[in-house]
């Protein structure tokens, strides 16, 4: 019998996984324990890459597993990490070297995780396809063996057929074609079958059983045949000789079914025309021998014992068909031995849904917060405004009252002036920087698609990939968003420099020694008198609750901050019950109960303080009726008033200048990112160009520069064929229609033994 087909395995280039997996692994998880171990993962991953793809491998089911374990981690982290946004590029070459029949790319390099699998399963298949190739079928262990990898082999094949278009996105080379898969998938398919009929011949079954086996292993051939016809489905230095094998091997087949139930005959005339049109390929001389064999016997006992008439192929009953075969189904994990090395981090959709509930967690955070913040500086100004504590303080009229030094303490021990003036300094740097960064990164974006639209323009309908325009939407949006950012701050920037100028004068007063403040204060009339008065009694006493109601609203503000909010089990738990995330949803219903509580506290603290404001308001028109009314006494406390605004204006700008150089900071870290991730896309898409064009200019090359021409006669140089001698006919590369005896005849049950 004719060996069996197997399939060559594909070779793909190295590739460094650690280094852009590292780097998001870095970027997106913060220092520690989880980080350590996602590295450690990513270093497993390339170690394992270069076990499956980065050397030979022997024809074991050892070799396999390893090939399966590389593509269950290659479904596993797929979707978690953002390969679309990573320069990674997968360069594999054709398997059978000179790709299609007329010529078609021998390599390809795409940016593309699906690539890898489809890449990566073809091999499977290919690897599978060899051992069943070099099992021992004389026993039955052997044969076992062989069909359960043919099996694999065909579901491999078959799954990268009805994935390979949409995993890559582009058209793919020959090898990996939908048409050359399908073919090589039914190929697999049949040699699983006939592998059973093998088995069955070793077990010595039925005749019937043997001949629905040979049947339906024969209806399989006759497919794969229909398919390898195509010359587009296959590789042309491959489908003759395998041409070539299913032909034979369905005469091989066929011969089992004549043994049993056809004309001998019919079988004989087969062979030969097999053996005059492919004998450079297959020897069918021992077939042809055992058929003689049995032609003569069957004759023999026909004519001295059955006499019976010799029916026709047509003329036969249908004997049925039984198949033991079918593909295996590719479904993750394939390797019984499979660990995923990133079992503890979420799919991207979830981590995206994280962020985004993040962000909806520190927007109710920062507006409860800001709500505090805003209610504690309306209290300040309205207490400043009536110089509250330090009119209460200033009965005597000649000294510095006690709230004022400890404003002025608080002011000089946070650096003062000095220290508002270089953080205003810094604040134009920061900013430059980031818009720096930003217009270098949409530069790289803007560079590239002009690329690309300049070959787009000139190949035309060639240049078949996504349009730079249509790919870098997202980041563009990413990066307009940075710049609304950058301008806001900027007009935020310019509020607190205009408050610092306005107070700029007494901050500085604040700043000086006791003595040179206690000059510049003017003195006025001592106001004794009302010391110990009622209406001084109750403004202290309400001073004294509005400072608790400050206190209780920073104990609130720390806890509102230290709220745990993790959506991580519910996302997942979404995620695989329905296939998809409602994050909004479930963010809102989990920020109700959370925050649901803190957020009335924030309520009856805000009603507080406006109920106490009003009654310190009233109580302070009492006392300044009961104050004695003078041009010195206005000044003075007017001067106490302006510092205490100033000291209040001092904290909040000194606050706001913090946070806007945090800010600036921090955005600098985020738009390095963005950059990054603007030139690894950039990175690929180039790679990509490259090899596109490359392809295209082989391919124009290959082109005729003028439409065929006929040469006249007399300038050709044809000899004459010698007198009397034959015309050699020329040799077929496909086989022609009288080869296709797939479906000439059909299988029956008669009991006829010619």
């Amino acid at each position: 019998m004719a060996t069996f087909i197997s399939v060559p395995l594909k070779k793909s280039s190295e590739v460094d996984l650690v280094k852009p997996l590292s780097k998001f692994v870095t970027s997106a998880y913060p220092a520690g324990e989880e980080q350590s171990e996602y590295l450690r993962a990513v270093e497993e991953l390339n170690k394992l890459r270069k076990s499956a793809l980065g050397r030979p491998l022997d024809k074991h089911e050892s070799s396999l597993e390893i090939l399966l374990r590389y593509y269950d981690q290659l479904c596993s982290v797929e979707p978690k990490f953002p390969f679309p946004e990573l320069c990674l590029t997968f360069t594999w070459k054709d398997a059978f070297d000179k790709g299609s029949l007329f010529g078609g790319s021998v390599k390809l390099a795409l940016a593309s995780l699906g690539y890898e699998k489809t890449c990566v399963l073809f091999n499977v298949g290919a690897l599978a396809s060899q051992i069943a190739s070099e099992q021992n079928l004389d026993n039955d262990e052997g044969l076992k063996a062989a069909a359960k990898f043919y099996q694999l082999a065909s579901g491999a094949f078959a799954h990268i057929k009805d994935t390979v278009l949409s995993a890559l996105n582009r058209e793919p080379t020959m090898d990996i074609s939908p048409e050359t898969v399908g073919t090589l998938s039914q190929i697999m398919l049949s040699q699983a079958q006939e592998v059973f009929v093998l088995k069955a011949t070793a077990d010595k079954m039925k005749d019937a059983v043997i001949a629905k086996l040979a049947n339906q292993a024969a209806d399989f051939y006759g497919d794969a045949f229909k398919q390898c016809q195509y010359k587009e489905n296959l590789p042309k230095k491959h489908v003759l000789p395998w041409i070539v094998k299913i032909c034979f091997v369905h005469l091989y087949l066929m011969f089992y079914w004549s043994i049993f139930f056809v004309p001998l005959q019919h079988a004989t005339e087969l062979v030969k025309t097999v053996a005059s049109r492919y004998d450079e390929y297959v020897n069918v001389k021992d077939l042809s021998d055992k058929i003689s064999r049995a032609l003569t016997a069957a004759k023999k006992d026909n004519d001295f014992i059955y006499h019976d008439r010799v029916p026709e192929v047509k003329d036969l009953e249908h004997i049925g068909k039984a198949t033991l075969v079918k593909a295996t189904a590719i479904q993750v994990p394939l390797s019984q031995k499979f660990t995923d090395l990133f079992e503890k981090m979420v799919p991207m959709e979830v981590q995206q849904s994280l962020s985004m509930a993040s962000s909806r967690r520190n927007e109710m955070v920062n507006r409860l917060v800001g709500s505090l913040r805003e209610a504690t500086n309306l209290c300040n100004g309205v207490l400043a405004s009536l110089n509250l504590p330090a009119a209460l303080e200033d009965l005597s009229g000649d000294s510095v009252p006690g709230s004022i030094l400890e404003k002025s303490r608080a002011v000089i021990q946070q650096g003062g002036l000095q220290s508002i003036e270089q953080l205003i300094k810094e604040l134009p740097e920061l900013l430059q920087r980031n818009r720096e960064i930003l217009d270098e990164s949409l530069k790289m974006l803007d560079d590239e698609e002009t690329t690309d639209n300049e070959l787009r323009a000139k190949f035309s309908q060639r240049w078949n990939r996504t349009p730079s325009g249509d790919l870098y939407k997202p980041l563009r949006a990413e990066g307009g968003n940075f710049r609304s950012v950058l301008d806001k701050a900027v007009q935020a920037d310019q509020v607190v420099r205009d408050r610092y100028n306005s107070h700029c004068e007494m901050i500085a007063l604040l700043c000086k020694p006791e003595n040179e403040l206690c000059s510049a204060i003017p003195s006025a009339n001592p106001a004794k008198t009302l010391q110990g008065s009622e209406v001084v009694n109750v403004l202290k006493a309400q001073l004294a609750q509005l400072d608790e109601i400050k206190r209780d609203r920073e104990v609130l503000e720390g806890e509102i901050k230290s709220v745990t909010f993790d959506m991580t089990a519910k996302f997942l738990t979404a995620l695989a019950q329905d296939g998809a995330i409602n994050e909004e949803a479930l963010s809102t219903t989990e920020l109700d109960a959370r925050y649901g509580t803190h957020t009335q506290r924030v309520q009856q603290n805000l009603r507080a303080q406006e109920d106490l404001l009003a009654q310190v308001q009233t109580s302070h028109q009492e006392f300044a009726a009961l104050k004695q009314s003078n041009a010195e006494a206005n000044d003075r406390e007017e001067m106490l008033k302006k510092l205490a605004s100033a000291h209040d204006s001092y904290i909040e700008i000194s606050s706001n200048l913090k946070e806007g150089t945090k800010f600036y900071n921090d955005l600098t870290e985020i738009l390095l990112k963005f950059q990054n991730k603007c030139s690894d896309i950039v990175f690929a898409r180039k790679t990509e160009r490259d090899e596109l064009l490359k392809y295209l200019q082989q391919s124009i090359a290959r082109e005729p520069s003028a439409p065929s021409f006929s040469v006249p006669a007399y300038q050709s140089n044809t000899s004459e064929p010698a007198a009397g001698g034959p015309t050699p006919a020329p040799r077929t590369v496909f086989v022609i229609n009288e080869l296709i005896f797939f479906h000439c005849f059909q299988f029956t049950s008669s009991s006829s033994l010619l």
